[in-house]
């Protein structure tokens, strides 16, 4: 079985993910660093699941075993592993968390010395280290050659600083109410203090984990107790971070979710007036609605197109020059200020937007409707490649004639296949995904 998927090595903790594999993930790991060490030491941070107890030690005997430092900042959101590897000087930094999954899983991401996510060529490197025992058993060292771990627990004020450096100076969030969910996971301190810091009065919801409940019922992917509690509370503005605070949800002041997609039009059109943004466009995936790219086309931008993923959306922006991007599932990049998704900092450009535009966020961050769009996961017995499957090309090729967008992939990590639609017809398309979801389910299920 392949180890890494679109996000790291990720599965259920303790039969997938066990660790075993994980100090075998993190000796390879330590292996491939060891020919461009400069500092000899590796930064680990996790989110809040009980399983990263068990898979931090793991990585920390792994790294330690074939003569690396590692140094443990405890809970910490992903983007923070991304930023602090690079200012405190680390070969390399691993983040321990499944993002939005429950509890039940648990993941491994890495990060160079730059704060950049791997790329598939090095994760395939890494991966064929892993399953060679002996040149694991080659690489480990004894004597004074093993390497030590330190826990360091006040790194998260460097952290806050940089992401207050990221809201304009110019603007305060004084007067403002927020309510903000963090999911009960890694963003559960630094978010409140950051926004409070900032001047906002900040309703809290959600920033109590005991290990199991993060994401549970609650954040980016049920953001319906942010929806309440901005009505209930007449908040300005609410945001949903998910489990690792890579992504973020925004909830306008009348409770109503803002499509991801209407945002990155919101962002990428403030952004380009105030001068911020470079390349002339934005970034987004395949699954991002025509009607940002006609929105975008319409005020002298372009859209590129990545594969799904915030690692396919980073690679194009890095090729093309581009500062933002992101995916409509809530990963927003602002490169200037992170070097991955980081929801905080998607958060208070969002406010910057709103006070910039002195309107309310329900007027703003809608600037254009989107085109009829559906979603459909599909729970499948085998995945066939697609493109060996009989009549699925006369199937696409009705769909081409009908004008209706289409696209349709295998997860990365689950027995499911996502099947997208789109088109300005909106009954055109319930048909054609009801006659398309009935040829997969005969097809891929026996």
């Amino acid at each position: 079985m392949k180890l890494f998927g679109t996000d790291g090595v990720r599965g259920e903790a303790g039969s997938f993910l066990t660790a075993s594999l994980a100090m075998k993930v993190a000796m390879a790991a330590g292996i491939y660093f060891k020919d461009g060490a400069k500092t000899n030491r590796i930064l680990i941070g996790k989110d809040t699941r009980r399983s990263g107890y068990m898979i931090e030690n793991a990585i920390v005997s792994g790294l330690t075993a074939v003569g690396y430092d590692v140094i443990e900042i405890g809970p910490m959101p992903t983007p923070a592993i991304a930023f602090l590897t690079e200012n405190m000087r680390c070969d390399a930094g691993i983040m321990i968390s499944a993002s939005h999954n429950s509890f039940e899983d648990n993941g491994i991401k890495f990060f160079d010395a730059q704060g950049n996510k791997f790329s598939e060529e090095i994760e395939a490197k890494i991966e064929a280290i892993a399953r060679d025992e002996a040149k694991l058993n080659e690489a480990a060292v004894t004597g004074k050659n093993v390497g030590k771990a330190k826990r360091i627990d006040d790194v998260i004020g460097r952290y806050i600083v940089q992401l207050k450096n990221s809201f304009n100076k110019e603007f305060s969030l004084q007067g403002m109410r927020i309510v903000l969910d963090t999911a009960n996971g890694a963003g559960y301190k630094v978010g409140p203090t950051v926004l409070e810091e900032l001047g906002a009065e900040v309703i809290v919801l959600h920033d109590k984990p005991d290990g199991f409940n993060i994401n549970e019922s609650c954040g980016a992917l049920y953001p319906k107790d942010v929806q309440k509690a901005v009505i209930e509370y007449r908040a300005d503005i609410g945001f949903a971070l998910d489990g690792d605070a890579d992504r973020i949800v925004v909830i306008d002041e009348k409770g109503d979710v803002v499509d991801g997609d209407q945002l990155l039009g919101a962002l990428g059109l403030y952004l380009k007036e105030s001068g911020q943004l470079k390349g002339n466009g934005i970034v987004a995936t395949v699954m991002s609605n025509q009607a940002l790219e006609d929105f975008l086309q319409e005020n002298d931008m372009i859209l590129h197109r990545s594969n799904v993923g915030d690692k396919h959306v980073l690679e194009i922006m890095n090729a093309e020059g581009i500062n933002f991007g992101g995916e409509q599932s809530g990963h927003v990049i602002m490169h200037d200020y992170a070097k991955t998704g980081d929801g905080l900092v998607s958060a208070l450009q969002t406010l910057a937007l709103v006070i910039s535009s002195k309107k309310r966020a329900s007027e703003v961050l809608r600037p254009f409707s989107l085109y009829p769009q559906k979603l459909v996961n599909l729970r499948i017995d085998e995945k066939k490649p697609l493109e060996s499957i009989p009549g699925l090309t006369e199937k696409y090729a009705a769909l081409e004639k009908a004008h209706i967008r289409y696209l349709v992939r295998y997860s990365g990590t689950e027995n499911k296949l996502r099947v997208l639609l789109e088109s300005k017809d909106a009954k055109a398309m319930e048909n054609a995904m009801d006659d398309l979801t009935d040829f997969f389910r005969k097809v891929l299920n026996g």
